[in-house]
């Protein structure tokens, strides 16, 4: 089994930062497209950002795209989400996702085949 072992979440204020770190374990994850989602209370889980195995090819949400940067470093088994000009709407549950067969960055949930256990990321106004 994979796992994805998520750290960073936490309380920020309205326009600060937070870098979300996913830790993945497996040999094959520098073959896995990564992921981010999140959840706010009462809503869907909606995609955030994603980056292609090698890192190359990267794409956000629309709700985040200039102020998230999605990273990977294969040799370190890890993903990590930069979070910057963060807003009150930002907060939610973020989780980390790797799709292990896709040859495109999926937007879709079902899409991906491992999760994490999910970290909050809290902004307050």
């Amino acid at each position: 089994q994979v796992q994805l072992v998520e750290s960073g979440g936490g309380l920020v204020q309205a326009g600060g930062s937070l870098r979300l770190s996913c830790a993945a374990s497996g040999r094959t994850f520098s073959s896995y497209i990564m992921g981010w989602f999140r959840q706010a209370p009462g809503k869907e889980r909606e995609f955030v950002a994603a980056i292609s195995w090698s890192g190359g090819s990267t794409k956000y949400a629309d709700s985040v795209k200039g102020r998230f940067t999605i990273s990977r470093d294969n040799a370190k088994n890890s993903v990590f989400l930069q979070m910057n000009s963060l807003k009150v709407e930002d907060t939610a549950v973020y989780y980390c996702a790797a799709d292990r067969d896709s040859n495109y960055l999926a937007r879709v949930i079902g899409e991906y085949d491992y999760w994490g256990q999910g970290t909050q990321v809290t902004v307050s106004s």
